[in-house]
């Protein structure tokens, strides 16, 4: 497993460690391997996950034409007001 694996390719090793796991007659020494890999993988993509949301931020404009900063949420509803930025 690489280091510096992007999460896409983090993604598409789970998906084939998966696919590997769901065959017949994989050894349980390699089904152990492949647990274990899997794990850290899914991790590592979990905590890329974590960051882009941290890092996500949606611009709301409000009535009176200010815009308002506020975080963006995993289920895609906004919350936790900021402070009105006025127009660019």
């Amino acid at each position: 497993m690489t280091v510096s694996a992007t999460f896409e390719e983090d993604l598409a090793r789970l998906e084939a460690i998966a696919s590997e796991l769901d065959g017949d007659g994989v050894p349980l020494d390699r089904a152990l391997q492949l647990f274990e890999e899997g794990v850290a993988r899914l991790r590592r993509a979990s905590a890329a996950i974590t960051r882009a949301e941290a890092q996500v931020a949606v611009l709301v404009e409000q009535v009176d034409g200010a815009f308002t900063l506020r975080s963006l949420r995993v289920d895609g509803a906004s919350g936790g007001d900021g402070a009105a930025a006025g127009r660019p």
